[in-house]
Parts: structure tokens; C-alpha cells; sequence
């Protein structure tokens, strides 16, 4: 089945590091005097870093220099940093490793494509780095979700057309991207949060064993 591919975001799809972001995002907006909340963290899901801090700066009604926004970006990520050096295999969600090696046995080819910088390091922690054909993160693109740059990258990765990549994502941006990209879209999350997908699952556990067949012919 070499006439398809898979393109994967990271966050909330292979591993969780929402809830590190999370806590990175609030340990700022605390020293920012700024009340950010889990659904504030909702919006910054599958956005650029520079976005979030706009996201977050608009919450609280604060304006900082050019300057000041990007030590604070640094801050953040050093932050975040220490939280995601910590993670180990332990950490990749269900159903991760069996749709891999369901892809790996069928001759499906995949890529990651994700807004995280920190992608490569993310995988490597988890040990699922040599996996994966090629690796599209926020350093590789200019704009971000829901443009669909970073897919339509993955797509040439993987030396295919962008309607027969299949995409999974747990963000709306990322459906989006997706979408504007013409591949086909999973939504893995809440039905109906990601109802613009064109399949929707609650999580990669239930992924059928004909579903990559039966998706393009």
C-alpha cells in the first residue's frame, strides 16, 4: 500500500505533552498576573508559540514590547523543556504503537507534522524518533495551523500526492490544515469539537484493521 501516506501530529495524537504545555503556559501567566485557565490552554491547542503568547497576552489585556515577548518566549520554553526531558515511553498513548506497527506491516510510510519545535526531541525521549520517514515541525514552516504548509511538506516527505496522505490530529487547526490541504482527516478526540473531520476517533485504539484500505482504493 506504498500509494498512501500517514502524516501524524504529535501533541494529543502520539503523546500528551498538552498538559506540559500547559503547565508552562501558567507558571508565565502567573508571573504575568494573567488568570489562564484549562480552557484558555484549549485555544492555544496546535498553534505556533508566537500565537500562543498573543493568545495569552489577549486574555489578560497586556501589551509587552517586541523585546520582552521574545525572552518571555525563551523562558517558556526553558521551562517546558524541563518538563518534556522528563518523559519516557511510559508517555506515549494507547494505541500508538500497534497503528505503527500496523503501518510498518502494510508498507505504509508516515511523517510527523506538528507545530512543536521541540518535536524531534519529544520522540526521541520516547524512543519512537527512527520510526518515523521524516519529521515536519515549527522550525520547517513559516505559517502555521490551520495553514496546511506543514502537511503539504509532510506530502513531499513522503513523495505522494496530498489526497492520498491521511491525516491524524486532535485539533480543530489541524483538521483545518488538513482540509485546506485536500488529505484526508482524522480527528482524534471529541466528535464534536473535530465534527469537520472526515473520520473521527476517540482515540488511535479504535482504529479498525481495514480502515487504511477501505479509506483509498
Amino acid at each position: 500500500m506504498n500509494n498512501i501516506g500517514v502524516i501524524f501530529d504529535l501533541d494529543g495524537v502520539i503523546v500528551d505533552t498538552a498538559k506540559y504545555h500547559f503547565l508552562a503556559w501558567k507558571n508565565l501567566a502567573d508571573h504575568l498576573h494573567i488568570e489562564f485557565t484549562e480552557t484558555h490552554n484549549e485555544l492555544l491547542k496546535g498553534v505556533s508559540r508566537v500565537r500562543s503568547l498573543e493568545i495569552l497576552l489577549n486574555i489578560g489585556h497586556v501589551t509587552l514590547s517586541e523585546e520582552r515577548k521574545r525572552e518571555i518566549l525563551i523562558s517558556k520554553n526553558e521551562d517546558y523543556l524541563g518538563y518534556i526531558k522528563k518523559m519516557n515511553a511510559d508517555e506515549i498513548l494507547p494505541g500508538v504503537n500497534n497503528l505503527l506497527n500496523d503501518l510498518d506491516s502494510k508498507g505504509i510510510k508516515y511523517v510527523l507534522g506538528s507545530a512543536s519545535k521541540n518535536a524531534p526531541l519529544i520522540l526521541k525521549q520516547v524512543g519512537l524518533l527512527q520510526r518515523f520517514e521524516g519529521i515536519v515541525d515549527g522550525n520547517s514552516v513559516s505559517k502555521a495551523k490551520p495553514d496546511p504548509e506543514v502537511f503539504l511538506i509532510g506530502a513531499k516527505k513522503l513523495n505522494l500526492k496530498p489526497e492520498n496522505c491521511i491525516v491524524f490530529e486532535d485539533a480543530i487547526a489541524g483538521i483545518e490544515a488538513a482540509n485546506k490541504a485536500k488529505m484526508i482527516s482524522v480527528g482524534v478526540g471529541d466528535e464534536e469539537t473535530l465534527n469537520e473531520a472526515d473520520f473521527n476517533f476517540n482515540n488511535l485504539t479504535e482504529i479498525p484493521q481495514d480502515f487504511f484500505s477501505k479509506v483509498i482504493s
